[in-house]
């Protein structure tokens, strides 16, 4: 496995407030605030776990110091969602949460948007349910747990030493609890829920959904993401993990992306995809969504990590796209089937979005970008952080910038992601097989034409002219194009035909 790099860079810096609310979200009344633009930066947040302060740098704080401040507060935060999520103080047993949250009308009050189904079961190949997991006694002990409120990875850590197994544990009394290091109101609320939840019952849940799931005892579980501290307990997953994914790299960044933002982001991750590294991402609008689409547009694999069940997806927009991931790569997520978003999710995904990866690459961010958020995990966890720069005067560059200041490797081609991971490039002999996989439509024959016949290189606005073709469809064709060496970029916006 490559070694990871020194550059572990935070950023923390001032909240823009214009990156708040996602206007297509308070179109309706009550209005629906995406969760993850909900502020995660209180006192116990994961802004504070070892982010480097305003002002201080990279080489102020020695990697040691850093190693000697993982992520456990992060993974107790996460037990504590019920109280920060303001949910009753026993079992969290509320319709959902009701969170105060930046809208355009402040009387209003922020309800937890909806993710919707995006597949149905019967048309997904059923899980391996004859492997190793579903065999183990204690698998429907291990899912029963992380159905309950308040026992998160810290908590469930303390039972599990305690107690040897998820069964014995879960068969156990408050007062065996207690001794095993929950205090009171935890060990009261665990016997509460306990009472409405079937072990079994999770088992045939994920078998009727075709959703796989591994624990920490499982030896298929990922392998970089046991390695942080204290790891989900349970993972689901929608499709298939492969031993190929360690080679991951995380691309993220602002759900409000620029056609600056989406075209670097497009070429990034197609070409990391097309070198056979691994997509992560977490499924949002904007740089997540097009890091998804250019890996599966070049025949590369995506893993997409939700902060909702895995029968679920949110943003609804992206029924379609997870869909697609599922057959060309897989949905992760540590909530179990059914699970809402909920603004406390987001930092749980973040820190899943890192920990699966060798590096995190922020193409694009604002100074209140959810993606800084995935930077400090990256540097809790020991990961690479990377960022593209953009223009100093633009507010959807502020952040990524910033973390270059404070020490994050410049991107300005995929050469410098692999030269940082210590990965070389894929042999000639596979360039030359995507080559002749082409042109595979009209749209790029037409722009190999055209480009062909053209005595210099042609500007996207004069093949637009030339083609009939949409600048959408005309920019996107470019970019597989040019990703598979068939058209070379002269200039901005403008190419010749590779020869």
């Amino acid at each position: 496995m490559p070694g990871h790099g020194p550059r572990r860079p935070v950023y923390s810096g001032p909240v823009d407030p214009a990156d708040q609310v996602d206007p297509a979200d308070t179109a309706d009344f009550p209005p629906r605030a995406d969760p993850e633009d909900q502020d995660n930066t209180s006192p116990d947040a994961p802004a504070s776990n070892g982010a480097l302060g305003d002002g201080e740098r990279l080489a102020e704080r020695p990697d040691e110091r850093l190693a000697e401040r993982p992520d456990e507060r992060i993974a107790e935060r996460l037990d504590e969602n019920v109280t920060q999520l303001g949910l009753p103080a026993d079992d969290g047993a509320s319709p959902g949460p009701t969170l105060s949250a930046p809208t355009t009308d402040p009387g209003t009050e922020w309800r937890a948007p909806l993710a919707i189904s995006y597949r149905d079961p019967d048309t997904l190949p059923p899980t391996d349910a004859d492997d190793d997991s579903r065999r183990d006694p204690d698998l429907p002990y291990w899912l029963a747990f992380n159905r309950v409120k308040g026992i998160g990875p810290a908590r469930f850590a303390l039972l599990l030493a305690r107690f040897r197994t998820a069964r014995a544990a879960w068969e156990a009394g408050p007062t065996e609890w207690r001794a095993a290091g929950l205090d009171e109101r935890t060990a009261a609320s665990l016997a509460r829920q306990r009472a409405r939840i079937t072990p079994e019952g999770e088992v045939e849940r994920l078998d009727r959904l075709r959703v796989a799931a591994l624990t920490l005892a499982h030896p298929a579980y990922p392998k970089l993401l046991r390695e942080i501290a204290l790891p989900p307990p349970v993972l689901y997953v929608r499709g298939r993990l492969l031993p190929d994914d360690e080679w991951a790299v995380a691309v993220v960044g602002t759900r409000r992306v620029s056609v600056y933002g989406k075209q670097v982001t497009e070429r990034l991750a197609g070409e990391l995809a097309a070198q056979r590294i691994t997509i992560i991402s977490g499924l949002a609008r904007g740089v997540d969504t097009a890091a998804h689409q250019a890996a599966l547009g070049v025949g590369g694999r995506t893993i997409a990590v939700l902060g909702c069940g895995p029968d679920l997806v949110y943003p609804p927009e992206n029924k379609r796209l997870a869909a697609r991931i599922v057959e060309a790569g897989a949905i992760v997520t540590e909530f179990a089937p059914g699970t809402q978003p909920e603004a406390g999710n987001f930092p749980a995904r973040n820190r899943l979005i890192s920990g699966l990866s060798l590096a995190v690459l922020v193409t694009e961010a604002p100074a209140s970008s959810g993606a800084l958020i995935t930077t400090r995990f990256a540097a809790e966890q020991g990961r690479d952080v990377l960022a593209v720069p953009g223009n100093i005067t633009a507010r959807g560059s502020y952040g990524t910038n910033k973390l270059i200041q404070d020490g994050a490797k410049l991107v300005l081609e995929t050469e410098d992601v692999l030269a940082e991971l210590n990965l070389h490039l894929v042999p000639v002999q596979q360039r030359l097989e995507l080559r002749d996989a082409l042109p595979e439509n009209a749209a790029e024959a037409r722009l190999i034409e055209l480009l062909g016949a053209a005595s210099e290189p042609l500007h996207v606005d004069e093949l637009c002219r030339a083609s009939g073709l949409p600048v959408a469809d005309v920019s996107a064709t470019l970019v597989m194009l040019e990703l598979k060496g068939l058209v070379r970029q002269h200039a901005p916006m403008t190419y010749a035909r590779s020869h």
